[in-house]
Formats: structure tokens, C-alpha cells, sequence
């Protein structure tokens, strides 16, 4: 089972995007044996997608609710998950210095999928695993042919 990035998400559902035939394979190849989505997540997605300035946009936040809905209910394996841990937890979230804030997402959701017991798929590959206990064996980076 794996919590899927937001940006995996993201590159499912837009045809444009520079990632999506390998989310496509990936969720092809994975997705049925078991696939997450958080709030973090779900209103990530929602949030970038419904952005009129976002390529490919629906349109509206509700438009892209429906597109989510629509991947949800139709990809075999989801699973929809609470997130309760804080990142004031210094169990998953010691030391916070040097971290970038836009890095802090990733290893949040990273913790998240380590609680889980699942792994955590991403194109990042500037998530410093380290940084959380058990990060390292839960992280799985996708090859993203922009080299992201």
C-alpha cells in the first residue's frame, strides 16, 4: 500500500502533464494492491487542479472535487485515511532545522505513510528520508522524465 503525493495525483489526471504516462503506469502496475489519499492530499490536489491558472484546470475547486471523486471510485485499491499526527510530535518530527518549508509537506505525508505501515510515492527526489524514522525503507521515488 502506498500514500500517493500530490503531485502523482496531479500527473494521473492531466494528459499535459510532463509525468503522466508514469503515473498512469505506475498506478497500472500498483495501484490495486493498495493506494492512499489523506486530507492533506485530497485537498492539495483539489486546491492546485480547481486553479483556473492551472493547465488543464476543470474550471472550479468543484470541478476538480469531481475529478478526484472520479479517480477514487475508479482505480481499484483506494483508501481514504485520517491523518492525526502533529509536527510538534518530536517521535516523527525531531530536529525541524534546516528543513526548507516547502519540504515540509513531503516529509510530513512520508510520517504519515510510515504510521501506516505503507510506503510513501513521490517524484521528488529532495525528500530527505533521513529525517524520519523508518523514511528511508517507506520512500519510493518515481523517474520523472523531466528529471524532476
Amino acid at each position: 500500500m502506498f500514500l500517493v503525493d500530490i503531485n502523482l495525483l496531479l500527473a494521473r489526471c492531466d494528459p499535459g502533464h510532463v509525468d503522466h504516462q508514469v503515473a498512469v503506469s505506475w498506478f497500472l502496475a500498483e495501484a490495486a494492491a493498495g493506494w492512499v489519499t489523506c486530507p492533506l492530499t485530497e485537498n492539495g490536489f483539489v486546491r492546485i487542479l480547481g486553479h483556473p491558472s492551472f493547465p488543464n484546470s476543470p474550471g472550479s475547486v468543484d470541478r476538480a472535487r469531481m475529478v478526484l471523486g472520479g479517480l477514487t471510485r475508479s482505480i481499484p485499491g483506494h483508501r481514504f485515511v485520517s491523518a492525526d499526527l502533529s509536527l510538534m510530535d518530536p517521535t516523527w518530527f525531531g530536529d525541524l532545522s534546516g528543513v526548507a518549508p516547502g519540504h515540509l509537506t513531503d516529509l510530513y505525508l512520508l510520517a504519515l505513510a510510515v504510521q501506516l505501515g505503507a510506503g510513501f510515492v513521490t517524484f521528488d527526489r529532495k525528500v530527505d528520508a533521513s529525517r524520519i524514522p523508518g523514511g528511508a525503507s517507506a520512500l519510493k521515488v518515481l523517474r520523472s522524465p523531466a528529471g524532476g
